[in-house]
């Protein structure tokens, strides 16, 4: 059953687009993926993505502390391990969880409008913004979204309907459009500083870039953003980024300035792999150090089978 129908240009402009841009019908069409994320919610299934906690796990009670146990407390709750350590009986106390806030900064700087197979990178990120905002609604928490372009933010504050996230579709869509025409090369720490200087809350915050861009100042912003808040960073890259290209001789071409290279040596093959390499673990390392989890998805394979859960 189809939940929403589109006009013939709607379809003619997704086509148009297809690979280099995302149209409304796109990100509407990752909430067919939402059921496999729900399904690898008690299994991971992602090489990349490491021992990382669902954060969409559904309401439910959540635990607050452990004080004495008092006349009529159910005795399931009974925390054992304190009970022995202090010779007289505890128990534990849960609350019940608040709606949470799921925020997405979605950068779609210069360096994103870049892929060799399949789809730009900039495509890949809308479309797993998309899919995290359908995996809030389902969990009724509210979805927030920074729109970074590499030259300014514009920041959607959270909320948990349909016809918001509608509307972020189309701004989505359409930024994805404009950046084809005029990109922008910029670092995210502005982006992160606008959210900490406007978000007093905690919530969860996914990052959705390729941080080729990545300063000193960005990471203490994450830092500082981490205390607060669970901090994810995925990293979104392209297969020619993770492996040299065949050997030959090709031109390339970014910000006005022209290189020719010939990637038939090993040496280039050694230093273009180790140059990539680097900058992964030297990411991995930071969000390590700041209690972020890192994670990884590819432009040319399928989204949900990269993130095991998130």
């Amino acid at each position: 059953m189809r939940l929403f129908n589109f006009t013939k240009s709607e379809a003619q402009q997704s086509n148009q687009y297809k690979g280099l841009a995302v149209s409304v019908q796109d990100l509407i069409e990752q909430q067919r993926y939402v059921p496999y994320l729900s399904m690898s919610e008690n299994r991971m299934t992602s090489d990349m993505a490491g021992d990382v906690k669902s954060v969409f796990k559904g309401r439910g009670m959540e635990f607050e502390e452990v004080r004495e146990y008092n006349f009529g407390d159910d005795i399931r709750d009974i925390d054992w391990r304190v009970t022995a350590r202090k010779s007289e009986p505890y128990t534990k106390i849960y609350h019940e969880e608040k709606d949470r806030e799921i925020i997405v900064l979605l950068d779609l700087s210069a360096s994103m409008v870049f892929g060799t197979k399949n789809e730009l990178k900039s495509v890949t990120a809308a479309k797993l913004a998309a899919l995290i905002g359908w995996m809030t609604l389902r969990n009724k928490d509210r979805f927030g979204l920074l729109l970074f372009d590499g030259e300014k933010t514009t920041y959607y504050k959270p909320q948990n309907n349909q016809k918001s996230l509608m509307l972020l579709f189309k701004v989505i869509a359409q930024k994805t459009e404009e950046i084809l025409q005029t990109s922008h090369i910029g670092d995210i720490s502005s982006a992160l500083k606008m959210f900490e200087l406007s978000h007093k809350g905690q919530g969860t915050f996914f990052i959705l870039s390729d941080f080729y861009n990545l300063s000193t100042d960005s990471f203490k912003n994450i830092a500082t953003l981490s205390r607060r808040h669970s901090i994810y960073c995925i990293n979104i890259f392209d297969v020619l980024e993770d492996v040299a290209p065949l050997d030959g001789l090709y031109a390339a071409q970014f910000n006005e300035q022209k290189v020719v290279f010939n990637s038939a040596s090993e040496q280039f093959k050694v230093a273009y792999q180790q140059h990539f390499a680097i900058n992964r673990r030297n990411l991995q390392h930071s969000c390590q150090k700041f209690s972020c989890k890192y994670m990884e998805v590819r432009t040319d394979r399928p989204i949900f089978k990269q993130l095991g859960r998130i």
